[in-house]
């Protein structure tokens, strides 16, 4: 059965995917709030896909069981082998996904009611738009209690110059046209930064973003978000999309290198610093 025209004033809203990542890590009880989030939606997804990288835990599958048989007729499952990377499993999602407009999220966050009516809305008015997302509420993981707003530039003259040093969106806020991300080739093989580097390319491509100036969705902060951004590993991985970077042409020498020092800072420096240096100069 056809689902009926959804407006908002005089502009009619486009049918969307929710494409998310999982992976047998992640903990049942959070991925639960999350799934209903998406779903429970002021204007709900046509689709959800999940593309499951690993192989799960009874636990998160009885999760996604009890889900899909509630949303048989828009939840699907993708299987992606255990080689794969995140953004390898991410390409096979985003091919797997019907619609031209996908929203992106984190299987551990949470999003507010209007997120997705805002952000298609957004894309209603602006038809030339390829790429949207909000701020974030971070929230203590363990209390509920929010801690702080992650907010990053809004236009996207401001997006263009913020991309060169850092994300210029909160990446489980993102929101973009499936034709504008494959024309670019989709997400990079990698581990980490895939989200970044995928922004950077469409960004390349002429594609215009914008973010709305409302935190729309919940981000889960732990003592175990600080210890993986100040890892070797992150650092690693930070340094390799900036010289790819670097070599797309997209940023300078000078660009590349006070990031990146930045982030070999966070690695070697007490997790205190860390905690202090995101909330003074990454959050506004």
């Amino acid at each position: 059965m056809a689902k009926k025209e959804y407006k908002v004033g005089k502009y009619t809203l486009e049918p969307y995917s929710v494409l998310i990542e999982l992976c047998k890590s992640e903990l049942p009880e959070n991925l639960n709030v999350c799934l209903e989030s998406m779903l429970m939606q002021s204007y709900p997804p046509s689709e959800l896909v999940l593309v499951c990288r690993q192989d799960l835990t009874n636990e998160l599958r009885i999760i996604v069981k009890s889900f899909q048989n509630e949303y048989k007729d828009i939840f699907r499952i993708v299987s992606a082998g255990d080689d794969m990377t995140v953004g390898q499993a991410l390409n096979k999602g985003l091919e797997a996904c019907k619609y031209n407009y996908i929203v992106r999220m984190d299987s551990d966050d949470i999003s507010k009611e209007d997120r997705c009516l805002k952000q298609m809305t957004l894309f209603a008015i602006k038809p030339n738009l390829s790429i949207s997302g909000t701020f974030v509420e971070e929230f203590d993981s363990g209390t509920g209690q929010a801690i702080d707003v992650k907010k990053v530039p809004v236009l996207h003259q401001e997006i263009m110059k913020y991309a060169k040093k850092r994300n210029p969106f909160n990446r489980q806020t993102v929101a973009f046209k499936k034709s504008a991300a494959q024309a670019v080739g989709g997400y990079s093989d990698s581990e980490q930064f895939e989200d970044y580097e995928l922004i950077v390319k469409m960004l390349m491509n002429g594609q215009y973003g914008q973010n709305i100036p409302e935190p729309l969705v919940r981000y889960r902060v732990s003592e175990d978000t600080f210890r993986q951004r100040k890892s070797l590993k992150r650092t690693k991985a930070f340094i390799n999309v900036r010289k790819e970077f670097h070599r797309y042409g997209f940023v300078s020498g000078k660009d590349m290198i006070a990031p990146c020092s930045a982030q070999c800072l966070l690695t070697v420096m007490p997790r205190r610093f860390t905690k202090w240096f995101y909330r003074k100069y990454l959050r506004n």
